[in-house]
């Protein structure tokens, strides 16, 4: 039985749902049908407000019919204040719901758990790194896009990026995004990663395509970035 909280938030989703704005979103988001339109900033809105309240009650019977149901668990467990082991139970509950690119970056980037407890978050992702699930992969991957391109793992991300090897589509263009910024941050390093990694010809050319259309990246370095495409 629907509980009278979850019903309130799927009656103040649908209130907000935008026929066309419907139409734009399906089209960034091949395969997805359960869409309603509802922009994210009204969706950023009511997930602040749970996490204000009853997130807990409303994460335990949240429905997953819709694509912006879904997005609004993975918001509400960012803005919710708990215990790290408790938020990231409901991170490990709400990962098998991630089906879509946009359901999983919104996920990564909201999850500021990451920020506070590094160390615990980036031991926590490792499994997921070398899942064979195309978005739990993917999820890993965005996670440390998002949240770990830094001094202290810099290191660990492209050994990581390395190691995955999966023929998803959506893991290759994460691999590749984050191959990007991890160049703007750290050229020289990820130079060198470029020069001696092991990705596979579609990733490694992303990659590269990803670091030319950068606006941050100089254009000696992207003069040499270009002479690196395989053929």
């Amino acid at each position: 039985m629907e509980s009278a909280i979850n019903q309130a938030i799927r009656d103040r989703i649908f209130d907000r749902a935008e026929e066309e704005y419907k139409k734009f979103q399906s089209s960034l988001i091949p395969g997805e049908d359960r869409l309603l339109g509802v922009r994210m900033p009204h969706l950023r809105e009511l997930a602040k407000d749970i996490a204000r309240n009853n997130w807990r009650e409303y994460l335990d019977n949240a429905q997953d019919e819709y694509y912006e149901e879904i997005m609004l668990q993975g918001l509400v467990i960012g803005y919710a204040k708990a215990e790290p082991e408790e938020l990231l139970g409901y991170t490990a509950r709400f990962i098998p719901k991630i089906t879509n690119w946009g359901v999983c970056d919104s996920f990564c980037t909201g999850l500021k758990l990451a920020r506070k407890q590094p160390g615990m978050v980036w031991e926590f992702i490792q499994p997921y790194l070398r899942s064979e699930k195309e978005f739990e992969i993917r999820f890993a991957v965005i996670m440390m896009l998002a949240h770990f391109i830094t001094d202290d793992y810099i290191d660990r991300i492209l050994s990581g990026l390395d190691q995955v090897h999966h023929e998803g589509y959506y893991v290759k263009m994460g691999v590749a995004w984050a191959i990007s910024v991890c160049f703007v941050k750290y050229p020289v390093k990820t130079m060198s990663f470029l020069k001696n990694c092991d990705l596979d010809d579609f990733t490694f050319n992303k990659s590269l395509q990803k670091i030319l259309e950068s606006y941050r990246v100089d254009q000696e370095s992207k003069a040499i970035i270009r002479s690196m495409k395989r053929k």
